[in-house]
């Protein structure tokens, strides 16, 4: 892998020069399908990338900051929207086939009894902010659940592994949670600097959380405008920087073991980027069709 390098003489405030545009708080989702698909959004519409190289948008019109696709190959996603000073919001899946409906109809405020955070049996999982902010577990059945408590302080983005496992940002920090539903944390404060700049447990510092099949976490460090991998011991690795003028704000791995990478500039422009294993190197713009 060659990642795009920063030289560090541009010192750390130049490397937090994203933060205007981390306050339009970005999209992270970019899923693929078994067939090989890859989708992203750019909270206007989704777009596919098909594995010839073709774009398409397939489902126009949505604002949706997150994505999933279900072992049926259903992608599902939200439109959340702003009504008379309220916010109002609906879920919508777009069918293998090419069907699109609602899976939940339009209604009021945010979007807090479902979830695109799922495991491989189906269970969904998100932070309940309460009183007391804990993790909330919906099974395919329709129960509802508190999977996980502790002292939680600003729960951010999440991720699931097939077996259940959850990561997440906490803050600055990143925590596991078992399947048991046991907390963790793995890495505080998580930064490619040391000492870590003071920013570093803002709101949406980190955006996008993924995993590989060794069982390492990946996070989209937008401030820093670069991707760490965080092994089960803590230990922590820059493995891709963004190009100048660009953050990465989501994440994953394909099939052949390229890294995917959803990454946004300052005037809120989107892209598609492939590292593939052998280091080479390809954007997928949004400009043009």
């Amino acid at each position: 892998m060659k990642p795009n390098t920063v030289p560090r003489a541009i010192g750390i405030l130049a490397m937090l020069s994203a933060t205007a545009a981390t306050e339009a708080h970005p999209g992270v989702g970019i899923v693929q399908d078994s067939r090989e698909n890859v989708f992203f959004t750019d909270l206007k519409q989704v777009w596919k990338i098909a594995p010839d190289g073709g774009k398409s948008v397939v489902v126009p019109g949505v604002h949706t900051h997150e994505l999933c696709i279900d072992t049926e190959d259903n992608l599902y996603g939200e439109h959340l929207w702003g009504d008379g000073g309220t916010w109002r919001h609906r879920v919508w899946r777009l069918k293998r086939a090419g069907a699109l409906n609602d899976v939940i109809p339009a209604r009021g405020g945010f979007l807090r009894d479902y979830s695109f955070v799922r495991d491989g049996s189906g269970n969904m999982y998100w932070a309940d902010r309460g009183e007391k902010t804990v993790i909330k577990k919906r099974s395919p059945d329709g129960m509802i659940t508190t999977h996980a408590t502790t002292d939680f302080h600003m729960v951010q983005r999440m991720a699931a592994t097939p077996d259940g496992k959850l990561f997440l940002m906490d803050g600055g920090n990143l925590r596991q949670v078992s399947p048991a539903g046991k907390v963790t944390t793995l890495a505080t404060n998580l930064s490619e600097f040391s000492p870590p700049p003071a920013a570093v447990s803002e709101m949406n510092y980190h955006m996008g959380l993924w995993t590989d099949h060794a069982g390492s976490v990946y996070v989209a460090v937008s401030r820093e405008r670069l991707v760490l991998r965080v092994r089960a011991d803590g230990t922590r690795k820059v493995v891709a920087r963004s190009g100048e003028g660009w953050s990465p704000s989501g994440g994953m791995f394909d099939r052949a073991g390229s890294l995917w990478l959803l990454e946004y500039d300052p005037g809120n422009s989107v892209r598609a980027r492939r590292i593939r294993p052998d280091g080479h190197d390809q954007i997928f713009s949004t400009s043009g069709n």
